[in-house]
């Protein structure tokens, strides 16, 4: 079954605890934490702090994408406040096999992001260091954009380089209902969405509408 993951990145700060008991409430079944520089991406957002708030207010799964520069010198940082799982850049990682293992040494699962003109072949040599791939289908930065189609392709590119591997692929950027079921096709199994859920009137209702739409075929 596809995987829900609402990207707080679209959720309301100010009420932060209340959007996360709403997504609860709909059956999500993990927060997406954009942890972003204004380096590595034009935009800044959050840190362990808020991290460590979530953690005390979910049982939720939290899956902290790091878009920063020179990730592995906050991964312990994130793993420490209650990061499940932490998924880095390729493109931010000149030792990406390194920092993965760092990842999964500190007790969390370790995940790649790849930007959306990164091919799938830059996972080729980390395929055993990897528990998730996150496939980007907006450039990375702010929510609200629009789903690039290559992310189709990418998305079928990577589920074939893993094999039979128990890896989780997750796609992140401009995901809405009518895209649920086709991504699921090509081998999502975990949906990222932020403005499709917290910008909804009900955001309970905008998870399940989600998982719905992933399981039509």
């Amino acid at each position: 079954m596809v995987k829900i993951a609402p990207s707080i990145l679209s959720a309301d700060f100010a009420a932060l605890g209340q959007d996360v008991a709403r997504v609860e409430a709909g059956g999500a079944d993990q927060l997406h934490v954009d942890v972003m520089d204004g380096r590595f991406v034009p935009n800044i957002t959050v840190g362990p702090v808020v991290v460590g708030a979530l953690r005390k207010r979910t049982r939720l799964p939290l899956d902290v994408h790091l878009m920063i520069v020179e990730p592995e010198r906050y991964v312990a940082d994130f793993v420490a406040a209650g990061a499940d799982l932490v998924t880095v850049h390729a493109e931010a990682c000149p030792h990406l096999q390194r920092t993965l293992a760092q990842i999964r040494e500190l007790g969390a699962r370790a995940g790649v992001a790849l930007n959306p003109a990164t091919p799938p072949d830059a996972l080729q040599y980390v395929l055993d260091d990897l528990d998730l791939v996150l496939v980007m289908s907006v450039n990375p930065g702010f929510g609200g954009q629009a789903f690039l189609p290559s992310a189709h392709r990418k998305i079928r590119e990577v589920r074939a380089l893993l094999g039979d591997r128990p890896v989780d692929v997750s796609v992140d950027g401009g995901v809405k209902p009518d895209l649920a079921s086709s991504l699921a096709e090509d081998g999502a199994t975990t949906l990222v969405a932020g403005s499709a859920i917290f910008g909804a009137a009900d955001p309970a209702a905008a998870v399940r509408a989600l998982r719905d739409a992933a399981r039509t075929r």
